[in-house]
């Protein structure tokens, strides 16, 4: 007994070394932040019942990085984007969960913490997200040598309302957001879009993302501005497209039309549809055995974006 007593007194101080170490984090601006109001608003995070970490009023937007195991990087990159309905930020089953799968192919995440739509906080809250979003990709761009990763090979991955913003930055990146944009290139290299929020028409919008993002009464010209499927061209990115049927929140339809969107450009795409799941499943649909980042990962691959 004598001779093991080191043994606890070891691992007490051995195990807890991993979880130490913090995922970096980067702030998406240096200086003054574009399209905001100073304010003395605080950040709030809560976690939800099941554990799911939610965040409101952001303040100061950011990336948090998490870089595959040592030897397994491929130098594709893709910046996800939890959903919330522009109300709040998912950020375990829609943010962490989906940057720990992507790690185990080989991809290096940054999760997206970008300004939810406030009055308060943003002279134009319609463009707050956008510029964001915007703003990640040309930070990951800068940040590609740091990480060892191909420029050209930085997605887009969005959630629900998330999906929103993503598909919004894949259509809208010919004519970036803000005053002075800069040279840089906003276009994502491809978009992967899970049960998203697309059309802000009244027959298929969901109302509260509608309505935190451009008001109670939006203008039509604002929702055909804010609808991603009006907005695709023969220069959006291929697109990888998850929803279920039965989805309450978010009607299917939405994928749909961005799909439709896509054949009618020609742009390559793959749908996956589910009967069941409803939304917000994250990766985890309880109603099948089918793994659609397997179907993700497959669509990946085969476009070569897995390869080293």
């Amino acid at each position: 007994m004598k001779r093991n007593s080191w043994l606890p007194a070891f691992f007490l101080m051995a195990l807890p070394l991993a979880p130490l170490v913090a995922q970096p984090v980067l702030p998406l601006y240096t200086g003054t932040i574009p399209n905001s109001i100073p304010s003395t608003v605080q950040e709030i995070s809560t976690a939800a019942p099941g554990g799911n970490v939610q965040i409101t009023n952001v303040v100061q937007p950011s990336l948090t990085v998490y870089v595959p195991p040592i030897g397994t990087a491929n130098g594709t990159s893709v910046i996800v984007c939890p959903g919330g309905g522009y109300s709040f930020l998912s950020m375990t089953n829609e943010g962490t969960e989906i940057a720990q799968r992507l790690n185990a192919m080989g991809i290096t995440v940054f999760v997206l913490k970008y300004r939810l739509p406030s009055d308060a906080l943003q002279p134009d809250k319609s463009l707050a997200p956008l510029l964001d979003a915007q703003q990640a990709l040309r930070l990951v761009r800068e940040q590609a040598p740091k990480y060892n990763l191909n420029p050209e090979r930085i997605g887009l991955m969005g959630f629900s309302a998330g999906g929103h913003l993503a598909a919004t930055a894949g259509t809208r990146f010919g004519r970036p957001a803000g005053a002075n944009p800069g040279p840089a290139s906003v276009r994502p290299a491809f978009l992967v879009l899970v049960y998203p929020v697309i059309s802000f028409a009244d027959s298929l919008a969901h109302g509260g993302s509608r309505a935190n993002l451009l008001g109670n009464a939006p203008t039509a010209a604002q929702r055909v501005q804010f609808s991603a499927d009006r907005q695709v061209t023969a220069q959006t990115p291929p697109t990888f497209l998850v929803h279920a049927q039965d989805d309450p929140t978010v009607k299917v339809q939405n994928s749909l039309a961005f799909y439709t969107a896509c054949l009618h450009h020609h742009v390559p795409a793959e749908l996956h549809l589910f009967a069941k799941g409803g939304h917000g499943f994250g990766l985890h649909n309880a109603t099948t055995t089918d793994d659609w980042s397997e179907r993700l990962r497959e669509w990946l691959a085969a476009n070569g974006w897995l390869a080293r």
